[in-house]
């Protein structure tokens, strides 16, 4: 393999913790330099400033000196959380996306084609044009609840279908995921159709292509309680997930039921898909060809393939969403075309290139 060296680079502990560390640094800047674009522009040093004094509560640094106190509103109350939405978002896509790949043995699967991010969608679409999104009640928890209901439901009838006929196998989670996300998509589209809600069709159109505008703090804590314990649990699942990789009959000798947890792992992508989806909409992508850059140079161990696909999803949606708000300016675009265009040639340079091989 042509990436071979680059592996083997990495696999020796001290190089390979260097590259978290790096990794950190770099998530750590490119958060600064997202809170300091924008429509207005605020200088690095003093995004970095206003940022210590934020989250040290006022015992590090200091903005008495600033210009415009409007810099410090700017970067804490719209900017920062935004940042942190990329963050939990890229995390989350890019381990369901690890995770998925092992579960079904196939390099292509990821929320989307296995129909998860299409049952949310769904959910999300039926919530929005029935009004749980505007409502005062229900603003918050509405489209999260549906988009939820609607993954966990698109789950279920994936591993259903799977099931038939005998034992799941990865072939039929994959044929059934694309059903399911066909199916999906048109009831979806049925929906949109027979709405008379022209502001709830115009928000399911923009959400459908993904943004993190509706980024704020009042979301952030659903968000970052379901992504953090959805990827911290999946840390700890290296061995089974290395074992998925050798296939049923090899785990079979070792005494490992995998079709229990392919239907566990399913469940809980879907609780990542489903929130992730409610809160920002479609973001294609992420979780297809971040596993798969990261193995070309990390190689198939899950032990240590796991943490450095959460940092660079982390990393590769902050700038995303950077290029969404600064290509064009004065304009912002929806954050799940940027991914699309992105990762669409990466994709297509990996399919064609021989080298490649997934489990590698």
């Amino acid at each position: 393999m042509g990436n071979s060296h680059g592996i083997r680079f990495l696999q020796k502990s001290n190089w390979y913790y260097l590259f978290l560390a790096l990794l950190v640094l770099g998530i750590s800047l490119s958060a600064v330099y997202s809170i300091s674009v924008g429509q207005v522009m605020i200088p690095f040093s003093e995004s970095w400033n206003i940022m210590i004094y934020k989250l040290s509560g006022g015992l590090l640094g200091s903005v008495e000196h600033l210009a415009s106190q409007a810099s410090v509103n700017i970067i804490w109350q719209l900017r920062f959380p935004r940042v942190i939405f990329a963050l939990l978002i890229g995390m989350g896509l890019a381990v369901s996306g690890t995770v998925l790949q092992a579960v079904v043995q196939n390099p292509i699967a990821d929320p989307y084609i296995l129909g998860i991010s299409s049952g949310a969608s769904l959910g999300a679409t039926f919530a929005i044009l029935i009004g749980l999104g505007t409502d005062a009640i229900f603003s918050q928890f509405g489209v999260a609840f549906g988009a939820f209901a609607g993954a966990l439901a698109a789950s279920v009838a994936v591993l259903v279908i799977a099931s038939v006929g005998g034992r799941i196998t990865s072939v039929k989670l994959i044929l059934s995921g694309t059903v399911i996300s066909a199916l999906c998509s048109s009831f979806s589209s049925l929906i949109i159709f027979f709405a008379n809600n022209a502001e709830g069709i115009k928000t399911v159109t923009f959400w459908s292509m993904g943004s993190l505008a509706s980024a704020s703090w009042q979301k952030i804590p659903i968000l970052a309680v379901v992504v953090i314990l959805g990827c911290g649990l999946f840390l700890f699942q290296h061995r089974i997930l290395n074992t998925m990789l050798l296939g049923d009959e090899a785990a079979i000798t070792l005494g490992i039921d995998l079709g229990k947890y392919r239907r566990i792992y399913m469940m809980m992508t879907a609780l990542l898909t489903g929130t992730i989806v409610a809160y920002a909409g479609m973001i294609g992508f992420v979780g297809l060809i971040i596993p798969h850059i990261t193995r070309g140079f990390i190689g198939s161990d899950h032990r240590r393939l796991m943490p450095v696909v959460l940092l660079i999803g982390s990393l590769f949606l902050i700038w995303s969403d950077i290029l969404s708000r600064t290509l064009i300016t004065s304009v912002e675009l929806p954050i799940g075309i940027i991914t699309s265009v992105i990762g669409a040639p990466l994709f297509i340079y990996m399919i064609i290139k021989k080298s490649y091989n997934f489990g590698g």
